[in-house]
């Protein structure tokens, strides 16, 4: 892509815009060339980081002006190399990180008007003030920023009740790639005013326009929790606990995981302090959580009772109730730590699809065999979203083993093409919460039909006609 101007000028330009503390230059970048994982990183002439909205759109209206390509970061904790730069150079990063006001809080409506820069973990915090809370909770939530989770249309362990991200915004303010702004942040219920245009940036990656600000749904308060650790043969059991506790509590479940003993064992070894709720970890668990307004003793009897008769009729092999909120709490921090303790043992080819709820047994009992045949010496984790049928498959290469991997790249593609495959034979999605991001721009075009690609590109093309905005990234 041409560019118009010195980088000298474009850094000078974009510092009367932002002002001195809003750009980074030089090695003060580093941080944010690199994701989280440390496997894709890229060059940018500058980080401009503006703190209104206004100042964001004067920025994109320079790069605009000038055919400067624009990336846009949040807490940079993608898992698809979606939040970095290219590696050409020349390139502008906008992060979100000073875009973190709190504009509004109206528990009437249950609306928090933020925006994008906002952490995940700061609007727990400013929700549970109001007595309402915010359910998307993910590992991250310490570093994630709504903007980035928006980029992604991220689930977590909630949707199962809450749904993914989608499913939480009532309206968004939204920088297009030539600089205007388009606002809805009013938090209706109903708006029929022609398209809902905000579902085109929720999953979009940055590729459409920056968001700027979200009008998010909350919801009420639990005042009475239970929370239990649930022993299963295999993953097989799984669905009919899940489906036995659904329909026992319907939307008081909050949460449904199903979990590798593997992953458990990988994760105690590499992250200290963490507490596992029985002596030995059993190969398969699911992990659930209820939220109701009422009394918590009733709730946890109740659980109790559900998880007895499964017991009874051979579904599960036992099962640990949380007696209060230290255990609850030391449950779902062992299961939020699974992406740290990934990180320090090895490098994990990671799999993120959606499948119906009851084709989750078959993809686990046909992926994992399919992915050791093609490497033997890895260690299969797998982390599923039960409840919405997001089953991630790790195949972890610790870093001993990695040395014997000739050619890893080669291995994740046709890993990749056999995993997808089986995703695909099961009527599935290869990606559910993590995005395309550069990952998988090439499976996206081979995957897709036809129609639907070249969709998706009439759009891209109509909004952003110079093709500034996170090139490279989601459509290649």
């Amino acid at each position: 892509m041409p560019k118009t101007l010195a980088p000298d000028r474009t850094v000078s330009a974009l510092r009367e815009i932002v002002g001195p503390k809003g750009i980074l230059t030089g090695d003060d970048m580093a941080g944010y060339l690199t994701d989280w994982r440390a496997r894709s990183t890229g060059t940018a002439e500058c980080v401009v980081m503006p703190a209104s909205t206004e100042e964001v759109s004067k920025v994109v209206s320079y790069c605009s002006r000038h055919a400067l390509p624009l990336y846009v970061q949040g807490g940079n904790t993608s898992l698809c190399g979606g939040s970095v730069p290219g590696k050409v150079g020349g390139d502008i990063l906008l992060s979100t990180r000073r875009l973190n006001a709190v504009r509004e809080i109206d528990p009437v409506s249950n609306l928090a008007v933020v925006e994008a820069g906002l952490v995940l973990a700061n609007l727990h915090e400013i929700a549970e003030k109001h007595d309402r809370i915010f359910p998307m909770h993910l590992g991250s939530e310490g570093t994630a920023q709504i903007g980035g989770l928006l980029s992604t249309n991220s689930g977590g362990v909630s949707a199962v009740r809450y749904g993914p991200m989608r499913d939480l915004v009532a309206g968004l303010e939204v920088v297009l790639p030539d600089g205007s702004v388009i606002s809805r942040l009013n938090g209706l219920r109903k708006d029929n005013r022609g398209f809902d245009w905000k579902h085109l940036f929720i999953g979009g990656e940055g590729t459409l326009g920056i968001v700027t600000a979200a009008a998010l749904k909350l919801h009420t308060k639990m005042t009475a929790r239970a929370d239990a650790l649930v022993a299963i043969s295999s993953p097989a059991q799984a669905t009919e606990v899940f489906r036995a506790v659904r329909d026992r509590f319907d939307t008081r479940l909050t949460a449904c995981e199903l979990v590798s003993g593997t992953e458990v064992s990988l994760t105690l070894k590499h992250v200290p302090g963490l507490r596992f709720p029985t002596t030995d970890v059993p190969d398969w668990m699911v992990l659930i959580e209820l939220g109701d307004t009422g009394g918590e003793e009733a709730l946890r009897e109740g659980l109790q009772e559900c998880l007895a008769e499964l017991f009874e009729n051979g579904t599960i092999t036992d099962a640990v109730v949380c007696q209060n909120l230290r255990e609850s709490e030391d449950l779902w921090k062992w299961r939020h730590s699974f992406s740290e303790a990934n990180k320090k043992a090895g490098h994990g080819i990671v799999f993120d699809p959606a499948l119906r709820v009851k084709s989750v047994p078959e993809f686990i009992e046909r992926a994992i065999p399919a992915a050791l045949e093609m490497v033997p010496l890895a260690i299969p984790l797998t982390v599923c979203h039960l409840g919405d049928g997001n089953s991630h498959l790790i195949v972890m290469i610790l870093k001993e083993d990695l040395p014997k991997i000739d050619d890893l790249e080669e291995l994740t593609n046709r890993m990749f093409e056999r995993i997808h495959d089986i995703v695909a034979d099961l009527g599935g999605s290869f990606s559910a919460e993590h995005g395309i991001g550069r990952k998988l721009v090439e499976e996206l075009v081979l995957r897709q039909p036809p129609a639907e690609i070249a969709l998706m590109r009439a759009i891209k093309q109509a909004i952003d006609p110079t093709g500034i905005m996170s090139p490279g990234v989601l459509l290649g």
